[in-house]
């Protein structure tokens, strides 16, 4: 499902998302308390990985933009990163879990017969980057910046591209991925960081010096 031209998400994809949010869930129940992370078990020592310059956009995030302009628009007046409290955190935790037991992992390639294709996985079937852009659209919807919530690209455990989401908070950057239901700081996750979303401009910024995958096209 695809709403060219649309700067926000239309009604239908709202209601489409809403029943993918798991089980008609409303945002208010995604701050129960998670039964595994807690607040409390947090790293003593934030980590926050180092931005150096400019990188180019994966080439199927520009095609997502055109029609997803909302979820691409960047605030500065929002702040740039996430006041992390017990309640934000439950909600972080409980939407992870829940988008990643709701939407059904399948390439671009098996489920729309195209190499890699960005959106939110409005049927319930999605590729690694629909799980993060869900989470991202849900998380916003529950009150937290989406300036401080940034798509990023990674080279895996594979060695192959891979996108999760980044949550720049007070506490460090803490990533959201499909692989996984635990949030983890990004040091923990063994990926290489290639590049994320800017908190500035639409656009991207550099975090390292390995070459860049042209697609985000595995589950």
């Amino acid at each position: 499902m695809r709403f060219a031209g649309s700067k926000r998400v239309s009604v239908s994809a709202r209601r489409a998302l809403g029943r993918l949010a798991l089980g008609g869930l409303a945002l208010a129940a995604l701050a129960a308390p998670a039964a595994a992370q807690t607040y409390a078990a947090l790293p003593a020592v934030p980590s926050a990985a180092s931005v150096s310059g400019e990188a180019r956009p994966i080439s199927a995030w520009v095609t997502f933009c055109q029609s997803y302009a909302a979820e691409c628009a960047v605030d500065r007046s929002e702040p740039a990163s996430i006041a992390l409290t017990p309640a934000t955190w439950n909600t972080i935790v409980s939407v992870n879990r829940r988008v990643n037991k709701a939407v059904r992992a399948m390439t671009d390639m098996d489920h729309l017969s195209v190499p890699d294709r960005w959106d939110m996985a409005e049927d319930g079937i999605g590729d690694c980057e629909d799980f993060q852009l869900l989470k991202r659209h849900m998380l916003a919807e529950a009150g937290l910046p989406r300036r401080a919530m940034r798509m990023t690209v990674v080279i895996d455990e594979k060695g192959e591209g891979h996108a999760v989401l980044t949550l720049i908070t007070d506490r460090g950057d803490f990533i959201l991925d499909n692989k996984t239901s635990t949030v983890l700081p990004w040091r923990q996750t063994g990926y290489a960081f290639i590049k994320r979303e800017s908190q500035d401009a639409v656009g991207w910024v550099s975090l390292g010096r390995a070459p860049s995958p042209t697609t985000t096209a595995n589950r």
